[in-house]
């Protein structure tokens, strides 16, 4: 409205809800309009004009899918979800994320709301400077990437210089794969893990920001679409080839060597770090077991700065890492401070980093067989 306050549109059938919502935003400096069904949320989406969105995942009539759907459709704006954060709610606060929106939280129950308001008050302000996703159809996704794949046109002949000189060739040998990812990630993901073929030399660990309800699913649901067998880390989990490694939610994932054996290990939260599973923590453990050169550190879309640290002294060392750009992220925050550290080798939208993965650790001759 030209006054520089954010307008938040609050959309939820429980008047209640909506109230407890709108103090809570309101405390935080924001102008809060509400609607309590979808269909008045569309009706008042192009009249707002909000910056945010929050959405009730659970809705009568229209539900928040299907709300969702048509905003990002014919109103793209940054949506966040409201949801009890359960585990029998966690298949449709997954879909939407894929679905384009930046984040799902708790809703505020009776009496204290502690964290759960500020967690609340955080995601909203960063999806306000969030860049909203017109998401295609996945199988449309993956035919685009792939024949990119196909090309080799993942970046220009500039950014495919090595970080150092002493960086192998190829994964031939003991390696893995870091990621880290938080808001707007299952969609990203879907960018990434699909496009790995099956015979993708190193594990891939992946650190989602993402509490313990919705773990178990994303991994389920990414591994109907990939071709590397994909588990959630529940206790210890013997890393191979061809498998990527989804951290428990609510916890953190650390890399520890059991009987000779390359290990992803789920651990306690650490206290004293305010994102879990936590990135930085992940790569430390792992810059502790293997030497830098076996190592590649992805950081993807985020807000904060979760992974930054470790990855620039991965870099530091002669490891290979790669930022996700602020043309495809959804919330540029965590890629855009490996950046400003210089730790990134590469920088690239997330369609790309498969196949930056591909050329750096499949030979020529095993790539010509999968292109």
């Amino acid at each position: 409205m030209g006054d520089g306050v954010l307008t938040v549109l609050v959309v939820d059938d429980s008047a209640l809800m909506r109230r407890r919502i709108a103090e809570l935003l309101g405390e935080a400096g924001f102008r809060v309009e509400t609607a309590a069904t979808g269909d008045e949320a569309l009706a008042r989406l192009p009249v707002l004009d909000p910056d945010v969105v929050t959405l009730d995942v659970t809705m009568p009539g229209m539900d928040g899918l299907a709300c969702l759907a048509r905003i990002m459709v014919e109103h793209p704006k940054p949506v966040v979800m409201v949801s009890a954060l359960t585990g029998a709610g966690a298949e449709e606060t997954l879909e939407a994320l894929r679905l384009g929106a930046v984040e799902a939280v708790q809703k505020p129950a009776a009496g204290s709301i502690g964290r759960i308001g500020e967690e609340l008050v955080e995601t909203v302000r960063a999806a306000a400077s969030s860049r909203p996703r017109r998401v295609r159809g996945l199988r449309e996704r993956l035919r685009l990437a792939r024949a990119r794949i196909a090309g080799e046109d993942f970046v220009t002949p500039e950014m495919l210089q090595p970080a150092v000189p002493v960086t192998p060739p190829d994964g031939e040998g003991e390696g893995v794969v870091l990621v880290g990812v938080s808001t707007g990630g299952p969609s990203t993901l879907e960018d990434i893990l699909p496009l790995l073929p099956a015979g993708f030399p190193w594990p891939v660990v992946v650190a989602q920001h993402m509490p313990v309800a919705f773990t178990a699913t994303l991994a389920r649901r990414l591994d109907e679409l990939c071709a590397l067998n994909v588990v959630e880390v529940q206790r210890s989990t013997v890393l191979e080839p061809g498998m990527v490694c989804i951290a428990r939610g609510g916890a953190d994932v650390e890399l520890a060597r059991r009987g000779g054996r390359l290990q992803a290990v789920s651990v306690p939260a650490a206290a004293d770090r305010p994102w879990h599973p936590n990135t930085d923590r992940l790569v430390a453990s792992a810059m502790r077991l293997l030497p830098p050169e076996r190592l590649v550190g992805v950081l993807l879309t985020g807000m904060g700065n979760d992974g930054a640290a470790a990855m620039a002294e991965l870099h530091a060392r002669g490891g290979r890492t790669i930022a996700e750009s602020e043309e495809s992220a959804v919330v540029f925050g965590m890629p855009q401070d490996l950046i400003r550290r210089g730790g990134a080798s590469v920088v690239l939208p997330s369609d790309r980093v498969a196949g930056q993965l591909t050329r750096w650790l499949l030979p020529a001759t095993r790539r010509a067989g999968i292109a």
